[in-house]
């Protein structure tokens, strides 16, 4: 913006009348902030299903098949963790193995954060065109938050929080509002 000799710039770069009283300048400067101000489109709920759905396939697989490897083909055909929960009878005739179930979770969880971290997308992300970010800033989620987020992922299972997205304008599911992340649409 041009300042003529009857204005002035403050500190940010503003362009203010000197005349004015500062109530104006101040009400001027915030709108100025509104403007610039980011649109954040909310990835919706139908978008992060496909997204996830896409990411068991993409990272679920692959890591049961390492898993398979290093820990034998029978581990594939024990009870999973549903099984365990419920106490179903296959829990019980073919437990899990602790160990391949704690590297299985672990190996999941480094892969989604650090795909997060990187670029705020994971390989389903990326084909549903969303990401997450920092809820509050828009910028890159922390490793706190990430971990969090993947931490939540399994309470929204058992709460059902995953339906909270479907009451909130933001459509953050109970996992986001733990992290104080968001799911947006990227402009990729």
């Amino acid at each position: 913006m041009n300042c003529d000799s009857l204005c002035a710039k403050n500190q940010s770069g503003f362009c203010y009348n000197r005349n004015m009283r500062f109530r104006d300048i101040k009400k001027q400067s915030k709108q100025q902030v509104k403007r610039e101000k980011q649109v954040v489109v909310y990835a919706a709920f139908l978008d992060r299903l496909k997204a996830f759905l896409t990411d068991i396939f993409m990272i679920g697989l692959p890591v049961a098949v390492i898993i398979m490897v290093f820990f034998g083909y029978d581990e594939t055909k024990s009870a999973g963790a549903l099984d365990v929960l419920v106490h179903d009878e296959k829990a019980r005739t073919h437990a899990p193995s602790p160990v391949a179930s704690i590297v299985q979770i672990v190996l999941i969880m480094g892969i989604h954060v650090v795909l997060w971290k990187r670029d705020g997308q994971t390989p389903g992300k990326k084909f549903a065109h969303i990401k997450v970010v920092d809820a509050k800033t828009f910028k890159e989620a922390s490793y706190a938050q990430l971990i969090i987020r993947f931490i939540g992922y399994f309470l929204s299972v058992l709460t059902l929080g995953f339906f909270i997205s479907f009451f909130r304008k933001d459509k953050r599911a109970l996992h986001d509002l733990l992290s104080a992340t968001a799911v947006v649409y990227s402009k990729s």
